[in-house]
């Protein structure tokens, strides 16, 4: 083991002379491949573009441009990073959501596209109950980087939210991202869930913690190594977080205000069922774009606050 491991280091790209962009991107493409990195070409592209501070465009401009050996360190201390299975959001300190660039820390989930599926289903249950220029009253539990709150409002134009989390720093990184955004309409609230909350909201959304306790082990190291461990662990079963949801958001919808949650892999039937007790009426759940159920509408039919 410890000669292939020697063997393997020996193929990383080190500073040389002539070395243009090009040649270290395919380079570094090369090795991210090599080593089983999901989208070796893109992660390199990325991660080059981020080190030289230059687009997508201006990469492609400069391919023949040749690189000094401090340039070439720089784009090899951030490949080891991601050699090491960093996500590349977390070394360049930002990831796009709904279009939206988003900053993100070590206190914050990376938001990853499935997570869209909320934002899609949320607008579609608001659509069947007015005009998106209403000023909604939206709860976003546990927000995060604020990447489903501030997408909602960024479609919204009128409407109104509160950001929730248990976390202080993860709020901060929320009210970066909103001032980054120059969004003015949000909240945010150190709490446990919506604890310190009253209602009514039209929209309550949510991404709970949903991996079972004894799963967590088997995530991808991206996942298991670098996202915040209270943002993922649902307890033994993975429900945790929705039946702390049923008991503290559901109370706070108005009267055919709807709840929208993210949905681990085969939950759609438990989460349900927590629902319909909580007195609200779940309907199917939304796919993304694997085929997953990933969101679950519910919505208040009692008379709500």
């Amino acid at each position: 083991m410890r000669t292939r491991l020697r063997t393997r280091q020996a193929i990383t790209p080190a500073p040389a002379k002539g070395v243009s962009v090009g040649d270290c991107r395919r380079a570094w493409a090369a090795e991210f491949r090599a080593r089983g990195i999901d989208s070796p070409e893109l992660d390199a592209r990325v991660l080059i573009g981020h080190a030289l501070d230059l687009d997508h465009a201006a990469l492609a401009a400069r391919a023949d441009q040749p690189l000094s050996a401090e340039q070439q360190g720089a784009i090899a201390a951030l490949a080891r990073r991601r050699l090491a299975h960093e996500p590349v959001a977390r070394i360049t300190g930002t990831r796009e959501f709904w279009s939206l660039p988003l900053r993100v820390t070590g206190a914050t989930l990376v938001p990853r596209p499935e997570t869209e599926t909320i934002v899609t289903a949320a607008l579609h249950a608001l659509d069947r109950r007015g005009p998106r220029s209403r000023s909604w009253r939206i709860a976003d539990i546990g927000t995060g980087s604020g990447a489903i709150v501030l997408a909602l409002l960024s479609e919204l134009p009128n409407a109104f939210a509160i950001g929730t989390d248990i976390s202080a720093a993860a709020l901060a990184v929320a009210r970066v991202n909103a001032g980054r955004l120059d969004v003015r309409r949000a909240a945010y609230v150190v709490c446990d869930m919506a604890s310190a909350l009253s209602g009514p909201f039209d929209l309550i959304v949510s991404n709970p913690p949903y991996i079972a306790t004894g799963d967590l082990d088997r995530l991808a190291p991206e996942v298991r190594q670098f996202d915040p461990h209270a943002a993922l662990d649902g307890g033994a079963d993975g429900l945790d977080g929705y039946r702390a949801l049923a008991a503290t958001a559901a109370p706070l919808l108005a009267r055919n205000g709807v709840l929208v949650v993210e949905l681990g892999k085969g939950q759609a039937e438990s989460v349900a069922a927590l629902f319909v007790g909580a007195g609200l009426a779940p309907i199917a759940p939304q796919h993304d774009l694997n085929g997953l159920s990933r969101a679950l509408i519910a919505q208040n039919v009692k008379c709500g606050l």
